[in-house]
């Protein structure tokens, strides 16, 4: 089984440095990001839990939590870090979805047990859905496999990550820089047009249903159920 992948946000380097030593040696994979800016950055629907500090730079803790529920519609654990303690603050985490808030200062040993408790609890994982269904398409994400009316399709990675992002937020318009920010690795340098080429090798391959990958000009693609709401 995987490790549970967790991503820490906190201006404070040292603090998250503490984090992820003990985190990692509690079994778990740990990202860091020093700000909400770097954390958007990142490929944000792969982890399983998110530690998230309340006072951050520009954008705080609470912006960055509701960016990722309402627009990133990511159900993802949240645990919520403060160097406050009062109730207003604590019922404003609760209201953007929080599944923990822990004040500061606090004891390393009292995270650790507060995320294994959100985790056990939520019993959420980045990786739940393996098999990923929709009409004639079934996407295997655990042998990375895509089958269309029954016949396997060969996808690259980049078209078979393309796919899964899209059909996992089905309605949602991703801008071509989201796509590449999703999909590529951060240190690899490309343009919006390969985007738009790996899109149309994609939608070639999927034949029919390669239709219900929708281009909303001036805004990105999307994937439009509704396009293919008769298909069999």
């Amino acid at each position: 089984m995987k490790n549970r992948r967790i991503l820490v946000v906190d201006d404070e380097f040292d603090l998250c440095e503490i984090l992820k030593f003990n985190l990692d040696n509690e079994g778990f994979d740990v990202d860091i990001a020093n700000s909400a800016e770097d954390a958007v950055k990142l490929k944000l629907n792969k982890y399983d839990l998110m530690i998230l500090d309340v006072m951050m730079g520009k954008m705080s803790g609470f912006k960055l939590a509701e960016k990722i529920r309402k627009e990133l519609k990511l159900l993802t654990p949240i645990i919520f870090l403060t160097a406050k303690d009062t109730e207003n603050d604590a019922l404003t985490g609760f209201s953007l979805g929080a599944d923990d808030y822990i004040s500061k200062p606090f004891s390393v040993k009292q995270v650790i047990a507060r995320v294994k408790a959100v985790l056990n609890r939520t019993n959420y994982s980045s990786k739940n859905e393996e098999c990923i269904k929709f009409k004639g398409i079934t996407i295997d994400t655990s042998i990375k496999k895509v089958i269309v009316n029954k016949k396997p399709i060969q996808l690259t990675k980049k078209e078979f990550d393309i796919l899964v992002l899209l059909i996992e937020n089905p309605e949602r318009v991703f801008s071509r820089e989201d796509i590449m920010n999703q999909v590529w690795d951060d240190d690899i340098i490309v343009g919006t047009r390969t985007v738009d080429v790996n899109i149309a090798r994609l939608r070639k391959k999927l034949g029919k249903y390669g239709k219900a990958i929708v281009n909303r000009s001036g805004y990105g693609y999307c994937f439009d159920k509704d396009v293919v709401e008769n298909y069999k």
